[in-house]
């Protein structure tokens, strides 16, 4: 009981914009570069500044994805995304 009055009391002080600080540090959104080159465009998926996988799509052929491997930074293919975003269809015709 105590440490549930306990955790009012803080949570009570703590300014609106703080909580939705910590819940941003919790879920935070990828921050996604688009590069282009003459053979493929590519996305960087990036949360928190580490790179979490990157999206290639080729001008001849099927997108994949290179995701890393471990803590060596090697790059590995993959065939399906790692990082949940948005895929949202606003117009189709």
């Amino acid at each position: 009981m105590l440490k549930k009055l306990l955790l009012i009391a803080l949570l009570s002080g703590l300014p609106l914009g703080m909580v939705h600080a910590q819940e941003d540090l919790l879920n935070p959104e990828p921050e996604i570069t688009i590069t282009h080159d003459g053979e493929a465009t590519y996305y960087e998926y990036r949360v928190g500044g580490i790179l979490k996988e990157i999206k290639v799509i080729p001008v001849i052929g099927e997108p994949y994805y290179l995701v890393p491997k471990g803590e060596s930074g090697e790059l590995i293919r993959a065939g399906e995304p790692t990082v949940l975003t948005p895929k949202w269809i606003l117009f189709s015709w």
